[in-house]
C-alpha cells in the first residue's frame, strides 16, 4: 500500500531510495540544483558502478557542479522539454511527489509525496516505472560537459550583443561574483523575486533595465545592464 509523505519524510525517504539502490536510480525533476547531500550519495552510488538515470527541464547547476557531474561515470542526464513530473525510482521503490530534487523546495516548501514500495503494490510501481522510462525516451540525452557551459546559447549572445546587456553569470563573472551570490543580492535588492521556487523579474528589476528571456533548449533567463549597480 501506497505511504503518504511530508515534507521532511520526503526527503527522507528520497535520500534512502538513493543510498539502498543497487541496481539504477532514476531521478526526474523540472529543476536540476543538486545539495550537498545528494551529491555525496550520487557519488557513492558512482563508485558502485550503479546506473544513474536523471532527467530534468531546467538547469540551474552552476560551472563548477556541472565539472562535478562530468565527473560521474554512471550517471547520464537527459533534458526533457516541457517537464513538470517529479518522480524518483530505484529497482524496488518509486516516490511521486511534488518536490522537486532542488534544495529550496527540501528547505522551504510545504510538500507532498506518496511512497510506493514494488513488493506491495507491483502494478502501481510497473506503472510509474513504465512512465518514467517513457519520459526517458523523449528526453535528449545530454553529457554535462564544461564546454558546453562556456558557450552560451545562440540566442543569449544575440540578445547580448542587440541589447549592450549581460546575462546574470556574464554580470556575476565581471563583478567578481558566484552566480548565485549576485542572484541574491538582486533578490534582496527587490530586482528579482522567488515565486514557486522560480526567480521571477519584478517591476523595479524591469525599471533598471533587467529583461527577461527564454531559450528553447536551456529555459529562462535575464539580462541586465552592464553596469547594473549592486
Amino acid at each position: 500500500m501506497a505511504k503518504f509523505l511530508n515534507t521532511s519524510a520526503t526527503s527522507y525517504f528520497l535520500e534512502e531510495l538513493i543510498k539502498t539502490a543497487r541496481d539504477r536510480v532514476i531521478l526526474i525533476s523540472p529543476f536540476l540544483k543538486l545539495n550537498d547531500r545528494i551529491k555525496e550519495l550520487l557519488e557513492d552510488k558512482n563508485r558502485l558502478k550503479i546506473d544513474v538515470r536523471i532527467v530534468y527541464g531546467k538547469n540551474e547547476l552552476q560551472p563548477e557542479e556541472i565539472n562535478w557531474l562530468k565527473e560521474l561515470d554512471y550517471t547520464r542526464t537527459s533534458f526533457c522539454k516541457n517537464l513538470h513530473a517529479k518522480c524518483y525510482l530505484n529497482e524496488e521503490s518509486c516516490i511521486i511527489t511534488s518536490l522537486n530534487l532542488y534544495e529550496f523546495s527540501q528547505v522551504n516548501n510545504n510538500e507532498m509525496g506518496v511512497l510506493i514500495r514494488r513488493n506491495d503494490d507491483p502494478e502501481l510501481y510497473k506503472d510509474a516505472y513504465e512512465e518514467a522510462q517513457r519520459i526517458i525516451r523523449v528526453s535528449d540525452e545530454i553529457r554535462m560537459s564544461l564546454e558546453k557551459v562556456a558557450k552560451e546559447p545562440e540566442d543569449v549572445q544575440e540578445s547580448e550583443e542587440n541589447h549592450e546587456k549581460l546575462t546574470t553569470s556574464k554580470l556575476a563573472k565581471k563583478l567578481g561574483l558566484k552566480t548565485n551570490e549576485l542572484v541574491d543580492k538582486l533578490i534582496s535588492q527587490g530586482l528579482l523575486e522567488i515565486k514557486d521556487d522560480k526567480n521571477y523579474i519584478t517591476s523595479k528589476g524591469k525599471d533598471a533595465g533587467g529583461e527577461f528571456r527564454m531559450s528553447p533548449k536551456f529555459g529562462p533567463y535575464f539580462l541586465w545592464p552592464e553596469g547594473l549597480a549592486v
